[in-house]
């Protein structure tokens, strides 16, 4: 079997910040957190991490997306995390020219841009790679998918567990970055 040449398997690597969920634990919705603070510091995260376009996912609250950033409403993001990841990998493969998608979530506010050029040089935006940030040994996010993975993920995605099945059974690349950040999800105000 003849190897396709390298330009054929990358392509624009585009970020969404997974936002659409009530945040019952926080007590509101995290997208609205800090007055939009966290929301902004996710995109710029991904903006300056170099992503080619971001998508933000919105449900339980609905916002104007920060400037540069397209809004994904997410109308079934009550039946859990899989309704946000299964609406940003279908807005990632309706884009021409996509090498992958880079998912971040708007509650990790120490990760910034490093963390994601981090993952995205790894990722080096080829479609056959999966890529995931892990923070001293525990996994989190930013997590890439390669184009190639997006149809076979939509298949498996559900519920509240988002894309850890299709990650769990494939081989992902982790990539620590615990000296860049926590990447500690924030569940709770205090």
């Amino acid at each position: 079997m003849t190897a396709l040449p390298e330009e054929s398997t990358t392509g624009a690597v585009l970020g969404v910040v997974l936002a659409a969920g009530a945040g019952t634990r926080y007590g509101m919705p995290k997208i609205l957190a800090h007055d939009g603070d966290w929301l902004d510091a996710a995109t710029n995260a991904l903006r300056a991490g170099g992503c080619a376009d971001i998508a933000v996912t919105m449900g339980a609250a609905v916002v104007e997306p920060p400037i540069g950033s397209t809004a994904l409403v997410v109308d079934d993001w009550a039946e859990g995390l899989g309704a946000s990841v299964s609406a940003a990998l279908r807005w990632a493969s309706r884009r021409p020219g996509v090498g992958g998608v880079l998912l971040t979530v708007v509650d990790t506010p120490d990760v910034g841009p490093d963390v994601v050029r981090r993952i995205l040089g790894t990722s080096g935006g080829r479609r056959e790679r999966l890529v995931r940030a892990v923070f001293d040994g525990r996994p989190g996010h930013p997590v890439y998918i390669g184009a190639d993975h997006l149809g076979p993920a939509l298949e498996v995605i559900c519920g509240d567990v988002g894309a850890q099945a299709y990650l769990r059974s494939r081989e992902v690349m982790a990539v620590e970055c615990g000296d860049l950040a926590s990447g500690e999800d924030v569940d709770t105000r205090g």
